[in-house]
């Protein structure tokens, strides 16, 4: 473990040594606070639009705000998840340190474990971000914390598993920018797969839905 320890060390620090960490974290900040500040404005505007009216609606803020976000979430995961996988081994293969990383006395597994801890814990920092916003629903509402929590559990191992195919593909090339296009491609695909079980019943068809992430990411964002 003290292997991947170092590793993790080392590939964290060169997202923060670099402008690639502040850039993911500003942008992912600004488009999450947007979806947040529009959901949140629409969700007083109907219940103050139904008081007027006299009309009592149940309002529920993890069912009309939580549920939402923690979508929007996944979505806005699928464009940033290939931006921090792509240099992974990439960078390596281009700058020839390939070499001294798998000549070095580390096996395989840790260089593989280490380096997808990083990537994970960046985008740990990222939904962190996220959560700073949801500080407000509970300071101004009644939210239920244990389905935001599920919630988020599901966003992280949603991400380790896009991670790890990202980090595969990066191992197929040099090329930063085509192993980030084929992430995002294989993120994509793998998301929209659910939506076949929306006019085919065979079986083919359900096991192409249960490969998909919205089938299991959805039941997360319910708690």
């Amino acid at each position: 473990m003290r292997n991947v320890w170092i590793i993790w060390q080392k590939e964290l620090r060169s997202y923060f040594v670099s402008p690639i960490a502040y850039l993911l974290l500003a942008m992912f900040a600004v488009i999450f606070g947007f979806f947040f500040w529009n959901i949140v404005d629409y969700f007083a505007a109907t219940g103050m639009e139904s008081l007027r009216r006299g009309e009592m609606f149940p309002m529920n803020i993890n069912e009309q705000v939580i549920r939402p976000l923690l979508s929007n979430v996944g979505v806005i995961g699928l464009f940033f998840i290939p931006m921090i996988t792509m240099r992974l081994f990439s960078e390596e293969k281009r700058s020839g340190t390939i070499e001294l990383l798998v000549t070095s006395p580390v096996r395989d597994g840790e260089i593989i474990l280490g380096k997808w801890l990083a990537a994970l814990s960046l985008y740990g920092v990222l939904l962190l971000l996220t959560a700073l916003n949801f500080v407000f629903l509970f300071k101004y509402g009644n939210p239920d914390w244990k389905p935001l929590a599920i919630g988020y559990l599901g966003l992280l191992l949603q991400a380790g598993s896009l991670l790890a195919i990202g980090m595969f593909i990066s191992t197929l090339t040099k090329n930063q920018i085509i192993a980030g296009a084929a992430t995002f491609g294989v993120c994509l695909l793998l998301w929209v797969l659910e939506w076949v079980s929306g006019y085919e019943t065979a079986t083919w068809a359900q096991v192409l839905s249960y490969l998909s992430v919205v089938t299991h990411i959805g039941s997360f964002s319910k708690g």
